[in-house]
This record gives C-alpha cells, structure tokens and sequence, in this order.
C-alpha cells in the first residue's frame, strides 16, 4: 500500500541509498534517490508532502549548500539531515536554516522512520496552511476599498459607532459594510475574521495600504 508521501534520497554513498531506497519503497513511500546535490537541483521536480533525507558531506556540494540553494529558490520541502561525521558548526546551521531533524550514522531503523513521517506530516500540514492562505488572500481581494477600511478597523477592535464616525458615515451604513465583510472572507465570527486577517498578514498586503 503507498502511503502519501514523496522522499527525495540524496547520498553519494552508493549502497546507502539503494538499501534505504527499497526499504522506504516497501513501506509504501514514492521514493526519487540521487547520487549528488547537483543532479537533485538540475532534475528533480517539486511535490507535496514530501521530505527530503540529506546527506552532509558529498564531494560536489554539501548538504548546507544544498539547503541554502533551496532556500534562495523558494522550496519549502522539509529536511532531515543524515551524516557520518558533521563539524557541531554544521548541525547548527542546518538547523537554523530549518532542517527538522539531523541524525547521525549508523541510525536506528525506528528513528529514521519516525523522523520521515513526522517531516512529511509537517509539510502536509504546511501545504495546507498555504491553500488557506491563498485563499484568504483571494477573499480579502474581492472587498471594495471600503469595504477593506471597515475590515480593518473591525480587526483592531473598533465598534460600528466607532468605525462609522472614522469613515464619516452613519453606524447603519457600518452594519451593511460590516455583513459583507463577513460573508467574502467567509467568516463567522469576529474572531474568525481577525484570525484569518493576522495569519494571513494581511495588514501588509498591497491592497490595504491603498484603502487607508
């Protein structure tokens, strides 16, 4: 049975990466091995959830460049680092960077497989946390600039009296702005809007320094 998940396997040892390959392949996982860093970068194809297992220490490029190319292009797949031999220096910038885990070999079996399901649990819940955003940003673009200034009075805390004497309106005139608000980014709450509205940051999208 496959399960959801995508492991990118980078390791110039050769015997390294083709028992771990067909170990994760028979628990089910799609899995892409590469000799180098270099071949990873030229060939392979972003999906999601995945994870990549990354070596250390490769001839052509290191898995700190690697993860710093990554990162300059904008690719968020998760990484675990595995290595015979690291310098401290080195754990503790892979992990600054972002890499979930760093494991060292020979690795336990049941650390190795937890570390994957974990990592691609993380980018499953990553992939989702973006499709809402998106979301939320699409919504948040379909308000009038009216409509966005309400928004974002509603969100500091300010009431109908309150915003209408700001907007040199009538508080009744509020109340319709307000409901349309609500109904567009699909929320059924005030809290429900604020969250939307902080997670997403909108207060720095382009659109609301237009309305102010």
């Amino acid at each position: 049975m496959t399960k959801v998940g995508h492991v990118y396997l980078i390791d110039d040892d050769e015997s390294m990466r083709l028992s771990l390959t067909r170990m994760l392949r028979e628990l089910g996982y799609l899995v892409e091995d590469y000799a180098s860093a270099q071949v990873f970068l030229e060939n392979s194809v972003p999906v999601s959830p995945a994870v990549i297992l990354l070596d250390m220490q490769m001839p052509d490029m290191t898995g700190l460049d690697l993860q710093e190319a990554l990162l300059k292009l904008g690719r968020k797949t998760p990484i675990i680092f595995v290595s015979g031999q690291s310098h401290p220096n080195q754990i503790v910038q892979s992990l600054k960077k972002g890499a979930l885990d760093f494991l060292f070999k020979p690795f336990n079996l049941e650390e190795l497989l937890k570390a994957v399901s974990d990592a691609i649990d993380f980018d499953s819940r990553q992939l989702k946390r973006v499709s809402i955003d998106v979301e939320t940003k699409r919504d948040y673009e379909r308000l009038t600039p009216r409509e966005r200034e309400v928004c974002a009075w509603l969100v500091k805390g300010l009431l109908n009296k309150d915003i209408a004497v700001k907007l040199g309106t009538t508080d009744a005139t509020i109340k319709v702005h307000k409901a349309r608000v609500m109904e567009k980014m699909h929320a059924d709450s005030l809290q429900s809007l604020v969250k939307k509205y902080l997670e997403s940051d909108l207060e720095n999208h382009p659109l609301t320094a237009l309305a102010q």
